[in-house]
């Protein structure tokens, strides 16, 4: 069978993620990463894959099945997924939840017009997180679902911190509350704000004579950001940036409570959970096995953009439906 053929556009912490990702599954290859950077000073970890300039991309649409756009949900991909939706069958992790149905709307007609098919935001939250949340829905019609993320970096945050005029380096630490993580976990189904759920802290590495004043409360009224929780911000040097703020952990928990029965009613309890080492390499996974998925719907004629909803789970994975039915199942 022959490899399905990918492409990452964007090497920052994601894109090196996919790169990773794509070297643990033998049915995928990596032909290209494209970049904003000079190219030459790019090496690919994987042997004989070309690096290009961003520039470049639509030369490769005969030798490419599948792109995966690794840039940042702030600026990025709004300005990028348009164009390579155009060239290429297209998987991306946009995570600004409160834009995606406008997001998706001009994914659709982009993929549309080109008859080509984009998975949009898939990794963890959203992705793997999204579908727990419906399943919980599914099982549990008369419940509630609770989302807590943390304690751990925040790529997308992060990034938009990074946009900030006068902002060198910028990390986010999303931080769940115990206390609103304990009453769920005891089944009192409270209600919860933003702000009762989490905290946002931010260590930050400014430029030389950057208005800090200007930073801080950037940061703290920064909408779908930061506005609707307690944000901490703290100014650090790049050397403590460097030496305490570089590795990216991250995880969190969702929660789905309910009853079943009629006269004798039971306290029912789903919890999913993630513990990850590398925020990054772990979206990264999740980004590639929805490019498989991406490559065998459009095999079979679909077009335009879906969501981690549109996707049956047997498309994750290089197995076939009998193997899955005869291990897995």
């Amino acid at each position: 069978m022959s490899k399905i053929r990918l492409g990452i556009a964007g090497y920052g912490n994601v894109g090196r993620g996919v790169e990773y990702a794509i070297s643990q599954n033998e049915d995928l290859e990596l032909v290209a990463i494209f970049t904003r950077r000079n190219p030459i000073e790019i090496q690919s970890k994987i042997s004989g894959v070309k690096v290009c300039s961003i520039e470049q991309a639509e030369n490769y649409t005969d030798t490419i099945d599948v792109m995966l756009l690794c840039g940042g949900s702030a600026c990025d991909l709004i300005q990028q997924t348009p164009y390579f939706a155009s060239l290429y069958n297209c998987v991306d992790s946009f995570d600004t939840h409160a834009k995606i149905p406008e997001y998706f709307a001009m994914v659709d007609e982009t993929s549309k017009k080109s008859n080509k098919l984009t998975i949009i935001s898939t990794g963890w939250d959203p992705g793997i997180f999204s579908l727990f949340r419906v399943l919980g829905m599914a099982c549990l019609p008369k419940g509630c679902e609770y989302t807590f993320y943390g304690k751990g970096v925040s790529q997308g945050h992060s990034d938009a911190i990074r946009q900030i005029k006068g902002v060198k380096f910028a990390v986010q630490y999303t931080i769940p509350i115990d206390s609103a993580v304990n009453e769920v976990r005891k089944g009192n189904n409270p209600v919860l704000t933003p702000r009762q759920k989490h905290i946002r802290e931010s260590f930050v590495v400014a430029e030389p004579n950057a208005d800090l004043v200007f930073i801080e409360q950037t940061i703290k009224t920064m909408p779908n950001y930061f506005c609707d929780f307690d944000t901490i911000v703290h100014f650090i040097s790049e050397e403590e940036f460097k030496t305490k703020h570089v590795e990216m952990p991250h995880g969190g928990f969702v929660f789905c409570t309910g009853t079943t029965g009629n006269e004798n009613k039971h306290q029912q309890l789903m919890e999913f959970s993630l513990q990850l080492e590398s925020n990054p390499e772990f979206t990264g996974s999740v980004m590639v096995a929805y490019a498989r998925a991406a490559h065998k719907m459009y095999q079979k004629g679909e077009t335009g953009a879906r969501t981690v909803f549109d996707v049956p789970v047997g498309m994750l994975v290089a197995e076939s439906m009998e193997e899955l039915r005869k291990r897995i199942l």
